[in-house]
């Protein structure tokens, strides 16, 4: 079973940036194969998607991060990134990562606060 752990949250100010990891084990699940996304959930409200990665390279990302956060693998590490920049007080949340190989695997989140 695909096992994920998210990493690289935090207390940020509106305007600077994060980067989230998400570390795929064990190592004989190779990120390449997996179609993996992250997802987010603010206090009161539903777990939404912010960006996918699916295969040949396609990206998805909801409109309220586009041209602001970046989805991305790392083959080496076997780890999925999500590159957040220019962060808004509204990004605040958990963020999730999911990876799908047949069925969906979850981490356990990573808290993102941006104050404004």
């Amino acid at each position: 079973q695909v096992q994920l752990v998210e990493s690289g949250g935090g207390l940020v100010q509106a305007g600077e940036s994060l980067r989230l990891a998400c570390l795929v084990s064990p190592r004989t699940f190779s990120i390449i194969g997996l179609t993996m996304a992250w997802y987010r959930q603010a206090p009161g409200k539903q777990r939404e998607l912010v960006a996918g990665l699916y295969g040949g390279g396609t990206t998805k990302y909801a409109d309220s991060v586009k041209d602001r956060f970046t989805i991305y693998k790392d083959r080496a590490k076997n780890t999925l990134y999500l590159q957040m920049n220019s962060l808004k007080p509204e990004d605040t949340a958990v963020y999730y990562c999911k990876a799908t190989l047949g069925r969906n695997s979850w981490g356990q989140g990573t808290q993102v606060t941006v104050a404004s």
